[in-house]
């Protein structure tokens, strides 16, 4: 083997950190923000649009770059979609108001919010694999795609709250996941649990 191929095996097995946490805390923090709006506590502004820029948005991009490097295909898959959700959100906000194009319909957007659930109902099978607090984020996040869509579609005001409070609960599942590996991996053993799944 040559030497330039040695340094190139290095290179690949070469370890990193874990950048899951920084997925998981960058989706759960700006879903709590996003829908403690929905659930009519506090109202839309440019605080939650920057953290769907950067900390939804971004952060999560980057964690599933560094996840697909690592050859983990759920979790790339997971971090750049959701990351990329945040983008479409804040454009979604933010064109109208710039010229850019309308704002969308509520069937519109109930349509935006359909396909999100059901990808999001689809990685939630790949969790059951993986362990339970991803299965609580991603089976929660599924019926916050699912409620928000229906409230969009019929126009139902009380059912966007409702979805509100329990995407709350979803955002802080995510929270607790990712700071659970972050706390698991410095003390070096299960501080908080996540559910091991026997496959």
């Amino acid at each position: 083997m040559s030497e330039n191929n040695v340094t190139a095996t290095s290179l690949l097995k070469e370890p990193t950190g874990n950048p899951a946490p920084l997925g998981l805390l960058g989706f759960g923090m700006t879903t709590v923000l996003l829908n403690l709006h929905n659930a009519g506590l506090i109202e839309m502004s440019a605080m939650i649009l920057a953290m769907g820029v950067f900390y939804g948005g971004l952060a999560q991009v980057i964690a599933g770059i560094m996840e697909w490097k690592k050859n983990n295909t759920f979790a790339g898959t997971a971090f750049i979609s959701y990351g990329m959700f945040w983008g479409t959100f804040v454009a979604i906000k933010l064109m109208p108001v710039l010229g850019w194009a309308e704002a969308p319909t509520g069937k519109a957007l109930a349509a935006y919010l359909f396909m999100w659930g059901l990808f999001t109902f689809v990685m939630f099978i790949g969790t059951l694999r993986i362990n339970r607090a991803l299965q609580v984020v991603f089976g929660t996040l599924t019926i916050l795609f699912m409620l928000l869509a229906i409230g969009d579609f019929t126009g139902n005001h009380a059912l966007i709250v409702i979805a509100g409070y329990e995407g709350i609960f979803c955002g802080f599942s995510a929270i607790y996941t990712g700071l659970a590996q972050v706390i698991n991996e410095v003390y070096g053993k299960e501080i908080l649990p996540l559910g091991t799944v026997n496959k």
